[in-house]
């Protein structure tokens, strides 16, 4: 089912008309309006009558998240504050929050695309969805509820944590979809299966991100919860969940091009690269009131999909994201992105669970390697020699991949820290040093 035929089939060229006038209109009104891009522009002598359609895009200036925290905290706006009907901020965790804004047109057009992404998922108004995304200042769990909410489903608005609730709300209550982390659906399917419930419970999809994951969680998370895992994508500068999802083919994220518009992009030179291409993910916002944002850097690599979809939907796709440019480990000078590791692990069969650890440090002027991997619960009971040959497997699969080698550690079953928001994945203790 398609929520908006006439938007999400619009013929491409009726689609680069519409993204051309708001361009135009987004551009103007963000000269006027916000200093920073007024700057930049000036700087680079180009005035926004040189911008007359989308083609015109690649002459714009970029905008970074180091912008976010340098106009601290609402200079980049571009509506006063009285029309600012909701702000959203991240955890903050590296520096100053980065804060974002929506006028009641944002939160409409921000409701309308994760209705879109829901309604792809196969979710309607006979649906009870229990929303397990944080609620507060992260995006996820106002996003996923005013969508829901848009299309009449039922909310039951959970939030994250308390995993034991999680489980009793499922069977008790009849949720048919969950929505959540990738990484604490994984959990929620461990825990699950410890409760002996999995008979007992209605889901029959799940929409998961903030987070990047492979396929072979994907099957995992399907396999453990018993239902259909789709990916949604967002992030906080341009809007939140609902930039671009899934279908029922699951090939490719479709993005709503009536809103936003995608670049792939050289993450060294910046240069726009050819249709096909894998590169630094850009995105424009076009018809965003509040916090509009142009050729915003999101340091995800990716690459997008031209070809039409199955499912009738015009709009581009982006792929899964491989990584991201800045989260990118540099081990011994081999670019290595996390998802490697993990699409190796995911793939020693039965042996391993989908939790892990990378650990990264310097030794003796030498960047060191360590993956810490949990045993699943039959594996661990088999002999030494067992175990000591799937390390030796595994090491071997990351050279083969990586290039470089790594030690793999082995430990028991729920040793490792669950995560209840975004896995912390690595850690790198060289920046302590």
């Amino acid at each position: 089912m398609i929520l908006n035929p006439k938007i999400e089939t619009m013929p491409r060229d009726e689609l680069k008309k519409l993204q051309s006038e708001r361009l135009v209109w987004q551009v103007n009104r963000m000269y006027e309006r916000v200093e920073c891009f007024r700057n930049r522009m000036d700087v680079m002598g180009v005035k926004p009558s040189d911008i007359k359609s989308i083609d015109d895009l690649h002459l714009l200036p970029f905008s970074y998240k180091k912008d976010l925290r340098d106009y601290y905290p609402y200079g980049l706006f571009a509506e006063p504050m009285e029309n600012i009907k909701r702000v959203h901020a991240s955890s903050g965790t590296t520096g100053k929050q980065i804060v974002v804004g929506y006028t009641e047109n944002d939160l409409k057009n921000w409701a309308e695309t994760v209705a879109r992404a829901l309604t792809a998922a196969g979710a309607d108004k006979n649906d009870f969805i229990q929303n397990a995304f944080g609620y507060g200042f992260f995006t996820g769990g106002l996003g996923i509820h005013d969508g829901a909410s848009l299309i009449g489903s039922t909310v039951i608005p959970i939030s994250a944590g308390n995993t034991q609730r999680q489980i009793t709300t499922m069977v008790d209550f009849g949720s048919t979809m969950i929505t959540c982390t990738p990484s604490y659906a994984m959990y929620l399917a461990e825990a699950v299966a410890e409760a002996g419930v999995k008979n007992q419970i209605k889901l029959k999809a799940g929409v998961f991100g903030a987070e990047p994951w492979t396929e072979d969680m994907r099957h995992a998370i399907e396999q453990g919860l018993g239902i259909k895992a789709y990916d949604i994508y967002g992030l906080s500068e341009i809007q939140g969940p609902g930039v671009s999802y899934e279908c029922e083919y699951q090939c490719g994220m479709h993005i709503c091009e009536d809103l936003f518009v995608a670049e792939i992009i050289d993450p060294d030179t910046g240069e726009v690269l050819p249709e096909g291409s894998t590169g630094e993910l850009v995105f424009t916002t076009l018809a965003k009131e509040g916090f509009p944002v142009i050729r915003y850097r999101t340091r995800d690599i990716c690459s997008l999909n031209y070809e039409p979809c199955r499912c009738g939907r015009t709009h581009i796709r982006m792929n899964k994201p491989t990584g991201r440019s800045d989260d990118m480990l540099i081990i011994r000078g081999v670019n290595v992105f996390p998802s490697q590791i993990e699409e190796v692990l995911l793939n020693v069969g039965g042996a391993v669970t989908p939790n892990y650890q990378i650990i990264v440090d310097r030794v003796n002027n030498t960047d060191t390697l360590d993956v810490n991997v949990e045993m699943s619960e039959e594996f661990m009971h088999d002999e030494v020699s067992s175990i000591a040959n799937l390390e030796k497997t595994i090491v071997d699969k990351i050279r083969s991949t990586l290039g470089i080698g790594a030690k793999v550690h082995l430990v028991n079953p729920k040793s490792i820290t669950r995560s209840e928001g975004k896995a912390k994945r690595v850690i790198d203790n060289r920046k302590l040093h």
